[in-house]
């Protein structure tokens, strides 16, 4: 079992490799001298940085406001080397009302089952938070772009769409 804590971290974004279509996703953070990658999935950024937003807007208070954040936008590459510990399976998300700071766990299978699990634990203040969670969106939205008639990804060499009887576009 390895727990990575950072409290709170020098950097924590979500990046990629690979093309459109073709993308890895990760998490990374730095931190006391140590940088750990974990693989996640697609849908759990996207998820992760509605949830964020969703839990800044409904207790964050003033300073987690909408406009905070917007200068603080990590805009740089992922560090390199880029070498996942584990693959996220569970991630969970919490308000310390105590300290006002959204804390991330992620963990590489249910923290509840045995033997003890990986994990990566980032405590963020809520301005770092909505900068991380902006990321994220501006990730998932870098991807392949939809299908103006079924919103699915269009491949680069067309694709199938259900809405056209299969036929491609």
């Amino acid at each position: 079992m390895a727990i990575s804590d950072f409290d709170p971290p020098e950097r924590f974004v979500a990046g990629t490799v690979g093309p459109p279509g073709g993308r890895t996703f990760f998490l990374q953070a730095r931190g006391g001298g140590r940088l750990v990658s974990v693989s996640i999935e697609k849908v759990q950024v996207s998820i992760l940085a509605e949830r964020i937003s969703d839990l800044l807007d409904n207790v964050g208070g003033p300073e987690a406001s909408e406009a905070v954040g917007e200068h603080h936008t990590d805009t740089e590459a992922l560090e390199t080397p880029i070498e996942d510990e584990f693959r996220v399976d569970t991630v969970s998300l919490a308000w310390d009302e105590g300290r006002s700071s959204v804390v991330i766990e992620c963990h590489d299978r249910d923290p509840e089952e045995e033997p003890p699990v990986d994990s990566v634990r980032v405590v963020l203040d809520p301005t770092s938070a909505r900068a991380f969670a902006r990321r994220c969106l501006a990730i998932i939205a870098a991807g392949r772009p939809p299908c103006p008639f079924c919103g699915q990804p269009l491949d680069p060499d067309g694709h199938i769409c259900p809405r056209s009887n299969g036929y491609k576009r």
